[in-house]
């Protein structure tokens, strides 16, 4: 068997409220919910599942879409006024990336965990 990433448990203040943002943000479906968590399927077989916690550290998701999903992303983190970033420090605010020839952002969730969409990864890193 090989291995594959099933789920990734991520901790918020609002469960649904965080859920919901990302997959609006991703245009992707909130899961019913099951047993403690509110899944968001990200994949054909990988959710993040949001918990309900008051106090944990803020975690980091990269999501690598396609040039088409890029925009459709981006123009709803736009449309939203939610401030976004070309790097993960926060240090370029309102501006996008070109790395390795793609497109990238940064932003927070209500949580403040950074999210990033990026079209592109190094090449070294696909193989």
């Amino acid at each position: 068997m090989s291995v594959e990433l099933n789920h990734i448990i991520i901790p918020a203040r609002d469960k649904h409220a965080s859920a919901t943002f990302l997959a609006d943000i991703l245009d992707v479906p909130v899961g019913q919910p099951a047993g403690p968590f509110v899944p968001v399927t990200v994949s054909n077989a990988v959710t993040l599942d949001y918990i309900h916690r008051t106090d944990f550290h803020s975690h980091h998701c990269a999501f690598l879409v396609d040039d088409e999903e890029f925009d459709a992303a981006f123009s709803r983190i736009q449309d939203a006024g939610i401030t976004y970033y070309a790097d993960p420090g926060h240090q370029q605010p309102w501006q996008i990336n070109h790395r390795w020839g793609g497109r990238g952002v940064y932003f927070d969730d209500p949580n403040g965990h950074n999210m990033e969409i990026l079209t592109r990864v190094p090449s070294d890193a696909t193989t």
